[in-house]
């Protein structure tokens, strides 16, 4: 496995420094799993982690942004978030309608005590890493 160079904003850090200890395990999980993904994929050489809308977000210069984050008046689940104009959510209903719950076109929706389909979700977070180079495949070549 490569090392992607990941640039990573000063303030994330803070972000996840804030989750309450019962959610920032889950929310660091998700970040590894991106970090991991991106590592396994020969396209991607760099990762930015920074803030978007005050959440921890991860952009490639071949991908489509996607954004973490839990949140207080839901806090039973927490949340991967993707660009709503793109294919990816939409891409993600149909190729695994029966894996994730959905929020619209723009997240994938975990409860926070349901273990997560890492095989299944490490796709679509590929997809979303490389979305403009896979954009026109059909179903994304998930």
């Amino acid at each position: 496995m490569k090392n992607v160079q990941l640039i990573t904003s000063p303030q994330v850090a803070a972000v996840f420094d804030a989750y309450p200890d019962n959610i920032r395990p889950k929310i660091e999980n998700l970040r590894n799993l991106i970090l991991e993904t991106a590592n396994e994929l020969t396209m991607i050489t760099q990762l930015e982690e920074t803030l978007k809308w005050g959440e921890p977000s991860y952009i490639t210069k071949t991908g489509s942004t996607i954004r973490i984050n839990w949140k207080a008046k839901k806090p039973d689940q927490y949340a991967m978030y993707f660009q709503c104009t793109s294919k990816l959510v939409p891409t993600f209903k149909l190729v695994y309608k029966n894996t994730f719950s959905f929020e619209g076109n723009r997240a994938l929706v975990f409860a926070l005590h349901t273990p997560i389909p890492v095989t299944a979700l490490k796709k679509c977070i590929g997809a979303a890493l490389t979305y403009h180079k896979v954009k026109q495949l059909p179903l994304l070549g998930m």
